[in-house]
């Protein structure tokens, strides 16, 4: 199985070389996936934030991790999926046996079409996997096609995406949202709010990022 597990990421290297998820330069090795220049530029939330916290995120929006997750979300690099992910996979040993679902954050059927992937879907894949629990796609509906957060003024948020969200299907008790970025929470925050009125007992919320501030 080791051999294997070689073999297929020397034949991933060919097709698609290792490069650093922040400044794109080619590297040696695919893991770590930041650079030694970048990496030391990867700046920490605070502690009260960090995993396993009700309200995680794993660094902050800044600097190279603030840089690959435009070219991720804005440029259609979804090649860069498996780096950032594995920064959340890094976490998943801080949940263990304390979540039975991980739910990426909806996207409206319109933006979806518009980007043509959900990033926090991408994410999640991974980190439900090193979990062991289930990945939730389709038991959460976004409903309301909601301007996007980090164009309105920090007062709007929480009122444009109030009623946003409606469950689907069957969730579980102790859920984890995962997201790319949190800005105010004000997503976040009626995401989880949907999910408690539809029973879920636990639910955490972990950004790969949050918006300094």
């Amino acid at each position: 199985m080791q051999a294997l597990a070689t073999a297929l990421r020397s034949a991933l290297d060919l097709v698609s070389p290792p490069v650093c998820a922040g400044c794109d330069l080619p590297m040696a090795i695919r893991w770590p996936p930041f650079c030694g220049a970048c990496s030391p530029l990867l700046e920490p939330v605070a502690p009260a934030l960090q995993p396993p916290a009700a309200s995680a995120a794993v660094a902050l929006y800044a600097g190279p991790l603030a840089d690959a997750i435009r070219r991720f979300k804005y440029a259609g690099r979804t090649d860069l999926a498996p780096a950032l992910a594995a920064l959340l996979v890094e976490c998943a040993p801080l949940y263990g046996g304390a979540v039975d679902a991980v739910l990426p954050v909806p996207l409206h059927p319109s933006r979806l079409r518009q980007r043509g992937f959900n990033p926090a879907a991408l994410l999640s894949r991974p980190l439900a996997r090193a979990l062991g629990a289930r990945l939730l796609l389709s038991s959460v509906r976004r409903v309301r096609p909601t301007p996007a957060q980090a164009g309105l003024p920090r007062s709007q948020r929480k009122d444009n995406v109030r009623g946003a969200f409606e469950i689907a299907g069957p969730l579980g008790d102790r859920i984890l949202v995962v997201d790319d970025v949190r800005t105010t929470g004000a997503t976040l925050a009626e995401l989880a709010l949907t999910l408690r009125e539809g029973g879920v007992r636990e639910v955490s919320t972990l950004a790969l990022a949050r918006a300094p501030g």
